[in-house]
């Protein structure tokens, strides 16, 4: 007899997730975590006295509808907003308001922007759409296609050349073919080359960036679910799968650090943990990043080297900066951009560059140069989610690009205090009192995230989005689908596999279903 019938290895979102389900489907399971608490980097943390952030993950990206269903997502509460994000240059230029009602959105784009950027955005909705079923952005359950699956994926001569541009052409390539004005389509270009970029380490106009655009913008159908933000954080999510987990009679684990996932005759049997004592199971589902699991928590020689190569090859250059900020009350926004200042339209504000500076700052910081105008993801949840700030009070949150994390001149922790200051300067330009509002604040690098959630490289990818590392070379449950690992028994759940990144929850149910149809 065994301890358990499964052990799941970290309790972040896909962890629970492929918990949550084979405790539901019978099968007697631990799920174990180093931290102190649950839900990695879809977690909502209390850094200073009353406020609570969202450590990295801020919404449930577009998913398959089939895993939302099975993990009652749909049931949670949500922050119904009118508009998702406000996109701006930051030199005096027309914000671009993201509506969530798509009507309202192309009237803006229409009447604001000019019918090109309408027409324009039609055109990249269109060219995603094959690059989306060859990606297998939205399937569940199915494993990874190969590049001929994937070019036959297209109906027609323009999605083949879709499908060729996402494999091997750039974020500026697509950009420039569908939204050519720099100047006057500057704030959608920069919110474009930004949601790509932020997932990789290539700029806008490195070869194989254009993968990322179309994986951020893959458009949901039937088989999709939209956008969520959930109310009270992405840490309400962690409370739901692990109230799911506990309720179907499983059990977690903190301050659990695995060391060793044990194998004996050709499978996995169980764990070790730090302080040498062990816990058996038939089934170990790992959730931290697969290199971690080939090459850090598993005897060497029970893999065949080439397969350790493989998972050898990784990128998880992670280049950006975190910070978290306690407010003592809400900036205001100046001249021209005053419509900042109604909390609709505070969830998630770009200040972004263009496509041509992103590239620059990329390649400059591969110099140990940092950015001297920054681009920025700025969000103040607090201000359409009170309960994440005390009465008054607001948690903001900014993400930029590109922190250096090649050799330098300059020390780290210079360079993090100098991009830091940069950050603040840019906001508090366009919402003058904001830093005289800032109480407290605390910023994390690639290195600060790399050791608090164990993400290599602070990547929260698990595995950028390059073409070389998605499709056949993102590996699925068991493995690459061309070179699957021959242990029996150890699964893959982390967003380093397909199906992932971002909060797809896809990585977990795929783990979840592969452990349950082997099984029988």
């Amino acid at each position: 007899m065994t301890d358990f019938d499964a052990i799941v290895v970290g309790a972040g979102h896909n962890g629970l997730t492929a918990a949550a389900l084979m405790q539901q489907a019978g099968l007697r399971t631990l799920c174990l975590d180093a931290k102190l608490y649950p839900g990695g980097m879809a977690s909502t943390v209390e850094l200073f006295d009353g406020f609570r952030f969202e450590i990295a993950g801020s919404v449930q990206v577009p998913t398959s509808a089939v895993v939302s269903a099975a993990l009652g997502l749909d049931e949670l509460p949500t922050v119904d907003l009118e508009v998702m994000s406000v996109q701006l240059r930051g030199v005096g230029d027309d914000p671009v308001i993201y509506y969530t009602d798509p009507m309202k959105l192309l009237t803006h784009l229409n009447e604001v922007h000019g019918a090109e950027a309408v027409n324009g955005m039609a055109g990249l909705m269109a060219w995603c759409q094959a690059p989306t079923r060859a990606l297998g952005r939205f399937d569940a359950a199915q494993p990874p296609k190969t590049l001929d699956e994937m070019y036959a994926c297209a109906t027609n001569e323009f999605e083949r050349q879709a499908i060729n541009d996402m494999l091997f052409g750039s974020v500026s390539d697509v950009l420039d073919r569908y939204l050519p004005d720099r100047e006057k389509h500057g704030a959608l270009r920069g919110m474009l080359a930004f949601l790509a970029v932020n997932t990789t380490y290539r700029g806008p106009a490195t070869p194989g960036s254009a993968a990322a655009l179309a994986f951020g913008l893959a458009v949901p159908d039937e088989n999709a679910t939209l956008i969520k933000k959930f109310r009270g954080g992405m840490g309400a999510v962690t409370e739901h799968l692990l109230q799911l987990f506990t309720a179907a009679g499983g059990q977690l684990r903190l301050r659990s650090k695995v060391e060793e996932i044990l194998v004996g005759d050709g499978r996995a049997c169980g764990i070790r943990l730090d302080d040498g004592s062990t816990v058996s199971a038939g089934v170990v589902v790992s959730a931290v990043a697969p290199d971690l699991t080939v090459n850090g928590l598993i005897d060497p020689t029970a893999v065949p080297a080439d397969i350790r190569e493989r998972f050898s090859h990784i990128d998880h250059r992670g280049s950006y900066l975190q910070m978290h900020f306690a407010l003592d009350g809400p900036p205001t926004f100046a001249e021209p951009y005053e419509v900042l200042n109604d909390p609709d339209y505070q969830s998630a504000i770009g200040i972004f560059s263009t496509p041509e500076e992103l590239q620059r700052q990329w390649e400059d910081s591969g110099r140990g140069i940092v950015p001297a105008d920054p681009a920025i993801a700025l969000q103040i949840p607090s201000a359409n989610d009170p309960g994440l700030a005390p009465p008054g009070k607001h948690a903001a949150s900014a993400f930029s690009l590109w922190f250096p994390i090649e050799q330098s001149e300059s020390s780290y922790g210079d360079m993090k205090a100098e991009m830091g200051r940069r950050v603040i300067e840019k906001i508090t330009r366009l919402a003058p009192d904001f830093e005289s509002l800032i109480t407290r604040h605390t910023t994390f690098t690639p290195k600060h995230m790399g050791t608090m959630f164990g993400a290599p490289g602070g990547d929260y990818c698990h595995g950028l989005i390059h073409p070389e590392q998605m499709g056949p070379n993102r590996p699925g449950a068991k493995g690459y689908v061309d070179q699957p690992i021959p242990l029996d028994g150890l699964y893959l759940a982390s967003a380093g596999c397909h199906g992932g990144p971002g909060i797809t929850f896809i990585p977990g149910y795929n783990a979840a279903q592969q452990v349950l149809a082997d099984r029988g």
